[in-house]
């Protein structure tokens, strides 16, 4: 994993340079949009791309995160926070396990569009966490949509409810570095296995997103819609394979690939079936195939 921040800053300590779990050692910070060859006079205009920015990110005390809403979600929802599953102030859920309406009062820091902290917000409760098929936290906040845009003038992100697409453009951001990874979606592994824990379906980045300790949780963000297409949670350190901080890819006929350097997102197109009016968790619904306690 993208081990929480006390974890990467106990290995710089003991290194004494810039190695984070499961990543290979930081680059510069990317540039959030990717430069392309002006387009010939003959060519159509491209579409607009949105400028992907910090606003509605959020820092936790080891990982970073975003203010979320669903397709569906009203104003007057309480609103939601979305971290990775390891990111919980309890520990790593175990394989298998899954977290539902927990009380939570943890607090974050909400961020503007520059990236300067402008407020904190905190939790009622974790609404859903795991990390079985998939490496998420939601946080239920005692503020609703509304509340947080009249205090802050700042609006959530979107998470998107359809598969993402190979060869897309996304931006990693990082609410605890205020620092962006600009890249772009390689592939899909169809099982990603990581010690005791196993992930379907999870998004693999281009070598360009070297996501370091602390980006756990961030949002990955399709830089042509604005939307959240996953959360950054992962990605191989040095080569191992299958083992904790050394993800690989198990296919579906069971080869086994490692891919020593690149980093990887958990898909959260599946997360909006699962949440009904006033943006409470239902399990049950149709079309809602998270795991279950």
């Amino acid at each position: 994993m993208n081990k929480p921040l006390l974890a990467a800053l106990a290995t710089l300590a003991v290194t004494g340079i810039g190695v984070a779990p499961a990543v290979a050692s930081p680059a510069a910070p990317a540039s959030p949009t990717t430069r392309t060859a002006p387009a010939s006079p003959a060519s159509p205009a491209a579409p607009a791309v949105r400028a992907v920015t910090f606003a509605g990110t959020v820092s936790l005390s080891n990982c970073s995160g975003s203010v979320v809403r669903l397709p569906a979600s009203e104003d007057d929802d309480p609103a939601l926070v979305m971290s990775n599953g390891h990111c919980l102030e309890t520990g790593f859920p175990a394989a298998g396990e899954v977290v539902v309406n927990q009380p939570s009062s943890r607090s974050f820091g909400l961020l503007n569009s520059s990236g300067t902290r402008v407020g904190t917000l905190r939790a009622s409760r974790i609404a859903y966490a795991t990390m079985t098929d998939t490496d998420v936290s939601l946080y239920q906040l005692t503020r609703t949509y509304a509340q947080i845009r009249s205090s802050y003038g700042i609006s959530p992100l979107t998470l998107d409810d359809t598969h993402p697409t190979a060869g897309t453009a996304i931006t990693v951001v990082s609410g605890y570095w205020k620092r962006t990874y600009a890249c772009a979606v390689d592939g899909f592994a169809y099982r990603l296995k990581e010690g005791e824990w196993t992930w379907k379906d999870s998004v693999r980045y281009t070598p360009a997103c070297q996501t370091i300790g602390g980006t756990s949780g961030s949002p990955v963000v399709d830089n042509a819609t604005g939307k959240v297409v996953a959360v950054n949670n992962t990605g191989n350190e040095d080569g191992g394979r299958c083992t904790e901080n050394n993800p690989c890819e198990v296919a579906e006929d069971g080869t086994v690939t490692v891919r020593e350097g690149i980093n990887y997102a958990q898909q959260t197109y599946r997360i909006p079936a699962c949440f009904g009016p006033d943006n409470k968790l239902d399990l049950a619904r149709s079309g809602c195939v998270l795991p279950k306690p």
